[in-house]
């Protein structure tokens, strides 16, 4: 029914069939793409970039937070593992991944 009426009404007024620019469809996808790369993907990069130039500047000495929480002070350093002491002669062995940064500051 609605077939034969379109049909009937003809081309649409200046011979264009609805072809358009296909890049105009795609511009609302390339600036989504552009806000979650600069407000998400961007500093996310940035934040691994650090911490890997942290985890590489480690020696011995340092005071360090894990991601678990426990904090403690580098006494051994590999490339796989980290040796913490947390306590007097209580020595810890941590992935090195693992190393969150530095402890917060007591008292800020």
């Amino acid at each position: 029914m609605f077939e034969s009426l379109v049909y009937a009404m003809g081309p649409p007024p200046g011979g264009q069939t609805g072809g358009g620019n296909p890049i105009l469809g795609f511009l609302p996808l390339i600036i989504i793409f552009a806000i979650f790369y600069f407000l998400l993907i961007r500093p996310q990069q940035k934040k691994a970039k650090e911490h890997r130039q942290f985890l590489e500047a480690l020696k011995r000495g340092d005071k360090v937070m894990t991601a678990g929480g426990l904090i403690g002070r580098v006494t051994d350093l590999s490339d796989t593992v980290v040796t913490l002491e947390v306590a007097d002669k209580v020595r810890v062995r941590v992935a090195r991944h693992q190393i969150a940064g530095r402890p917060p500051q007591a008292g800020k």
